[in-house]
């Protein structure tokens, strides 16, 4: 009997990572991937501590496609866009106008940079970094500059911020929320951060937001609050991200914030998966590097013929602000607890508790990251 045949659209973490583990279970099945960029792997949070880290962008690029092709056993079209899915008929139109069939589709699409509706004539020039081609132009335009603007104070504007400001980069950061990590971190803890950030040289404006950018030679003035301004000579976009789910959306596959699908990783259509970026797991959407790891163990498994239920365990996350070191591990948004804090010099201990003392999630800030072992231990799962 033939093996069957995998079709993966995508090349980034998600999309290798199925790969990767499908290879290990089974060395003969036919694995074919479509790229829309260059199809090399690399590690996407490495981009956002880059020049602490000394890496370039040739350098954050771990191999080529021709070689991933070879250690995968896989067949990869680098600069491949698929046009349109057909669910029913098992096969994808290509733009270039090919029709590939597909016994089994898994989707790792990723997520597309949120853009604000910016008026001025500077507007266009807001840069946003998604992957490793938009980072060595975000390099390359950053050469001989030293005043950046970064629009977002979430976990992603922060880690650029902490790793422009410790090469000497005057930076200043907007949010429209009061504090940095606004979704992540109770208000004292944010407040520590905030310092911690601000101590090295980081100057937020919160509270605000961007109304215009006019461009003034080969400089930038950005434009908020009652007729307040400053210049830059680059501007970076860190807002957020959206799930890329047009595609399947047009091919009738059940979307909602990301691309629907159950425990299997499976959509409305039996033969057709999704993870990722893209995906929303039984209503999760989490854009994290761990549920990347685990979803490909899992959806790999169900490929090659065991079906396994994705499991989320408790998986914090790492902010990568070494002038404030930050793990968090937000609790569930429907649950119901309060945040009890304890702040000292050089730490701050967030837990969130429910009614009945049972741990639901924490914010560890400083010294007090070096109880994330302990505490990981003591949270539920987030997917049992």
């Amino acid at each position: 009997m033939a093996e069957r045949s995998v079709l993966i659209v995508g090349s980034g973490l998600a999309g290798y990572a199925v790969a990767r583990e499908l290879r290990k279970l089974n060395d003969a099945v036919q694995i074919t991937m479509l790229s829309a960029d260059h199809g090399g792997f690399y590690s996407k949070p490495m981009l956002s501590n880059a020049l602490a880290t000394g890496k370039t962008p040739d350098s954050i690029l771990s191999m080529n496609a021709a070689q991933m092709s070879s250690q995968l056993n896989a067949v990869i079209y680098p600069h491949t866009r698929v046009a349109s899915i057909d669910a029913e008929g098992n096969s994808v139109l290509l733009e270039n106008g090919e029709k590939l069939s597909f016994e089994q589709l898994v989707l790792a699409l990723g997520a597309d940079p949120i853009r604000l509706p910016l008026a001025g004539d500077g507007a266009e020039a807001v840069l946003s970094i998604n992957d490793l081609d938009d980072y060595r132009y975000f390099r390359e335009t950053l050469a001989g500059k030293k005043r950046i603007a970064i629009l977002g104070a979430g976990l992603i504007g922060c880690e650029f911020a902490n790793d422009l400001i410790a090469q000497d980069y005057h930076v200043t950061v907007f949010d429209l929320s009061p504090q940095p990590l606004g979704r992540l971190l109770p208000p004292q803890a944010g407040q520590f951060l905030r310092d911690k950030l601000a101590a090295v040289g980081i100057d937020f404006k919160f509270n605000c937001s961007i109304s215009r950018i006019d461009k003034y030679g080969e400089q930038y003035r950005l434009f908020f609050g009652e007729n307040e301004s400053i210049e830059a000579e680059l501007i970076l976009s860190a807002i957020g991200l959206r799930s890329r789910i047009a595609l399947a959306e047009a091919a009738g596959i059940d979307i909602n914030r990301g691309i629907k699908v159950n425990q299997y990783l499976q959509t409305n259509f039996p033969d057709i998966y999704a993870l990722g970026d893209c995906a929303e797991v039984e209503g999760k959407v989490l854009p994290f590097i761990m549920p990347i790891a685990h979803a490909g163990r899992a959806l790999s498994a169900t490929l090659a013929g065991t079906p396994t239920l994705l499991r989320y365990p408790a998986m914090p996350v790492l902010v990568k602000t070494p002038a404030c070191p930050t793990v968090v591990s937000p609790p569930d948004p429907a649950a119901s607890g309060e945040w009890e804090v304890e702040i000292g010099t050089d730490g701050v201990k967030a837990l969130y508790r429910s009614e009945t003392g049972n741990l639901l999630g924490f914010a560890l800030l400083g010294t007090a990251t070096a109880e994330r072992g302990t505490l990981t231990g003591q949270l539920p799962p987030i997917m049992p």
